[in-house]
């Protein structure tokens, strides 16, 4: 683990500072696209990572992303329920062109264009959780008040 040096994850501690969340943005010599991927580089449980899922909305055609703890399946209906419209799934490029990242590296903010998020709520029972930094390679630390905080979304029962 280092400091990030990726432009896209420095980029994201500088809009991390900008909200006064002090953390620190790290990076790993290899990948931590899957949860259980970030949970073994970090050391904590799978749970404990904030792991992004971006759907398309099918009326809208924005992008809905969930934020989950990493150990929970979403379930499209109760997210569909919650923003009031079908899903559909979101490929790679869509991906990429509405939050500006990889898939592998969503970063839960700094999204390119406007996207709904939704707040698994089993994320409250830890104290601090980690998030993608726009890379598949970085992540950062956060409490889920500051998470909620940053992302201006509501907590919600997302959970299948």
């Amino acid at each position: 683990m280092r400091s990030a040096q990726h432009p896209t994850a420095l980029r994201n501690a500088q809009l991390l500072r900008l909200a006064d969340i002090l953390t620190d943005v790290v990076e790993f010599e290899q990948p931590v696209r899957t949860s259980a991927e970030a949970a073994a580089a970090i050391g904590c449980s799978v749970a404990e990572i904030a792991k992004s899922i971006v759907f398309r909305g099918q009326t809208s055609g924005l992008a809905v992303m969930v934020v989950a703890s990493g150990d929970n399946r979403v379930s499209e209906a109760k997210v569909a329920a919650l923003v009031g419209e079908g899903l559909g799934r979101a490929d790679a490029d869509f991906v990429r062109a509405a939050t500006g990242y990889v898939i592998g590296g969503v970063a839960p903010f700094g999204h390119a264009q406007p996207c709904r998020v939704l707040l698994d709520e089993e994320l409250q029972r830890f104290s601090a959780v980690w998030a993608a930094a726009g890379t598949p390679y970085s992540v950062f630390p956060l409490s889920p008040a500051q998470l909620q905080r940053l992302t201006g979304a509501d907590w919600s029962d997302v959970k299948a």
